[in-house]
């Protein structure tokens, strides 16, 4: 499938943004826009996947999600931006979350992911959107804060709902094939937030 996937890359650092498209080239069509209004411009229902910044001018990265979301835009979502992961993060509607600086192999390996994660069906989607969540805050924050605020209770309680959802979608597929396909989905998680599978 990825050879035929098509990736909108959002920043406003125009070399970023130039070099992440050219990182990804040999393997998809890779788009550029500059800022959240040129993304909303831009993107289409052939974009499998969007890499978007959080700060920009015009309109941040956290708006152009939210609009493109609202128009029905179902593409992956990975927000790739320099600003850490806060509880804000729990409510907001994108697959994945990488902290610049990001280097060429974590990009690709992030977008084969998520071109391989738009296979599944919304259960397993929502599970993987929710674990890595809850990977980028447990990276960024002290296990006392985590404690401590409801929205991380919530995200907890919201993943093993997801979870127990995702098993039941897949409950026709036997156990040893759906734990294989869901951990080889976040190995690459795992591995970028130091965390382990729970799968």
């Amino acid at each position: 499938m990825s050879g035929d996937s098509t990736v909108l890359v959002v920043d406003d650092e125009v070399e970023m943004a130039r070099a992440y498209a050219a990182w990804l080239r040999e393997s998809y069509e890779a788009r550029t826009a500059h800022d959240g209004r040129e993304a909303l411009a831009v993107v289409s229902e052939d974009v499998d996947v969007v890499l978007l910044d959080r700060r920009m001018p015009r309109l941040s990265g956290d708006e152009a999600l939210e609009r493109m979301r609202a128009r029905g835009y179902d593409a992956r979502v990975a927000m790739v931006t320099a600003v850490d992961p806060d509880f804000d993060v729990v409510d907001m509607p994108f697959d994945t979350y990488l902290t610049k600086p990001v280097r060429e192999a974590e990009l690709s390996d992030t977008v084969e992911t998520l071109t391989e994660l738009a296979e599944y069906d919304e259960a397993v989607r929502a599970e993987f959107a929710l674990a890595e969540k809850r990977a980028a805050l447990e990276a960024t924050k002290p296990a006392t804060e985590l404690s401590d605020d409801d929205r991380f209770g919530r995200l907890d309680e919201k993943l093993s709902t997801a979870r127990c959802d995702a098993i039941d979608q897949l409950g026709e597929v036997d156990h040893d094939t759906v734990t294989s396909a869901l951990s080889g989905l976040s190995a690459n998680v795992d591995a970028r937030h130091g965390a382990v599978s729970s799968w």
